[in-house]
């Protein structure tokens, strides 16, 4: 009984429809995918340093090529050309800079330290060692900063690195 009342309201439908069926309902519209929100950026945060060098060309081959760093972007001003170089992923920057104005600079021997963090400190250091460049105290535990490993090397300009290794993860607090 229930079946035939079905049929029979479907009947009357298609009979006030004109004998046409009603037209389907039309599917829901999806909604959009919003994009995935950039990571908050950190603040404060130290976007670049920049140091004053010889030899742009040169600078530049031994941190992208002995240092393992990436040119990001190059700027070539009326008065100074610059080379912007950073590790992959990088959150900060060095900047290499040479002025091109005819003033005169001191370049050599700053007392300037750029300390960088990589995965094996020893290893880098013999890299600079093959590359022709000083080391100047070979990575070791010192004492003197609770056991860490520190290694020292000069740049083109003599500029001091210090070789650290990564940081260990630190474990959450209970």
């Amino acid at each position: 009984m229930i079946r035939v009342a079905s049929i029979a309201l479907a009947a009357m439908t298609l009979a006030a429809c004109g004998d046409q069926a009603p037209a389907p309902a039309a599917a829901p519209t999806p909604a959009p995918v919003a994009e995935a929100a950039p990571p908050p950026q950190k603040d404060p945060l130290l976007s670049a340093v920049g140091i004053g060098v010889s030899d742009l060309a040169k600078s530049t081959d031994f941190y992208v090529n002995v240092m393992g760093m990436e040119k990001i972007r190059s700027y070539h001003l009326d008065y100074m050309d610059e080379e912007v170089l950073g590790y992959p992923d990088a959150e900060s920057y060095i900047v290499l800079m040479h002025w091109t104005d005819g003033s005169p600079r001191n370049y050599r021997d700053l007392p300037i330290k750029i300390v960088t963090r990589v995965k094996d400190p020893v290893a880098l250091a013999a890299k600079i060692k093959a590359a022709g460049y000083e080391v100047t105290r070979e990575p070791q535990a010192s004492a003197q900063v609770g056991g860490a490993i520190v290694g020292f090397a000069k740049d083109p300009d003599g500029y001091m690195l210090e070789l650290l290794p990564h940081r260990q993860p630190t474990p959450p607090a209970n």
